[in-house]
């Protein structure tokens, strides 16, 4: 079998009529909201939030508040041992691009691909591999090999040639402060991603994401309760306009106030040290359906999936292919 990579894009818009395809994750968040007799209204309710805190950020020359409005495309990356269509093809990630239509002058400019990562190869590292790693051992760890795979697969679509015909710019993905750290303000301040803070140290999904090439920061928008986990290759306050940056805080905050609202929709905000517990009960629920505990049974499942379908059968390609890819 052919040891190279490689990679096919499909995507399709996320809106109010969205339907997840039969091969989507269904732990990722979008498809999450899509399912249910709730769907609809869901899925309004979401895009009307983003809407909304696109144009509160992006308030220059807009004194309505109404003129900008998001789009949304998830694009699911399949991959393969060799470049025919024949070749047998594994669903590896889903992310989002963010479209800014400008209503004023009937323009859309693309904006940050990545934002949201859905990882079937994630799922089995952390919900799969990790639990039984540590099934017997009394101080929770990691194997010195745990993310490399999944860091090597995806800097590879990164590094591809589908993926830079594809998008010009490097990804950001947006997730929540992970809740075992500390953060605190360094007087940093960016007009769009708002006050910085600093970890006290690195979580096991930074180090993840280390392995995946990125760097994290952390960022409070203004008007917002919680700093947020920016992970990105480059420079994120240089090499993103203002608009792709707003499109990115708009869209994963609205879904962060969803899916953590005692963090991201707490009734205060964080101050100069920051804590995140999801403890936390002083926080207001969006009007939007979701089922957490679900979510996360759903996970394990799919981590398994991902265990029976691509590591086990792929074991030795993949070794090999790891190995000639330092």
């Amino acid at each position: 079998m052919n040891e190279e990579l490689s990679f096919r894009l499909k995507s399709i818009r996320f809106d109010e009529n969205y339907q997840p395809a039969d091969s989507t994750r269904i732990t990722t968040n979008f498809a999450n909201l899509a399912r249910g007799a709730s769907r609809q209204q869901n899925l309004r309710n979401t895009l009307r939030m983003i809407d909304n805190r696109f144009n509160d950020l992006a308030h220059w020359d807009n004194p309505e508040a109404d003129r900008y409005a998001v789009e949304l495309e998830i694009i699911s990356v399949e991959m393969s041992f060799g470049a025919t269509e024949s070749s047998p093809a594994f669903p590896l990630i889903e992310i989002l691009e963010t479209i800014v239509l400008d209503k004023r002058h009937n323009t859309r400019t693309r904006g940050i691909v990545g934002n949201n990562l859905s990882s079937y190869v994630r799922d089995y590292d952390f919900s799969v591999l990790l639990p039984a790693y540590n099934a017997d051992r009394a101080q929770f760890g990691t194997p010195d090999d745990f993310g490399d795979l999944h860091g090597k697969l995806f800097k590879q679509f990164v590094n591809s040639s589908t993926y830079k015909e594809r998008f010009k710019k490097a990804p950001v993905i947006c997730i929540s402060a992970s809740t075992s750290k500390t953060y605190r303000r360094n007087g940093n301040h960016h007009p769009i991603l708002g006050i910085e803070y600093q970890q006290d140290a690195l979580s096991s999904t930074d180090q993840y994401f280390a392995k995946m090439g990125m760097q994290v920061r952390f960022f409070m928008p203004p008007d917002s309760v919680a700093p947020l986990a920016f992970y990105f290759r480059g420079d994120l306050l240089g090499d993103y306009s203002n608009v792709e940056l707003i499109g990115t805080v708009a869209t994963m905050e609205a879904f962060q106030r969803i899916y953590r609202p005692e963090l991201y929709n707490a009734n205060s905000a964080a101050g100069k040290v920051y804590r995140p517990s999801l403890k936390h009960g002083d926080y207001s629920l969006t009007q939007i359906v979701y089922d957490r505990e679900e979510r996360s049974q759903l996970a394990v499942k799919q981590g398994k999936f991902a265990e029976e379908h691509f590591i086990k059968p792929y074991k030795n390609v993949l070794e090999q292919w790891a190995a000639n890819h330092v």
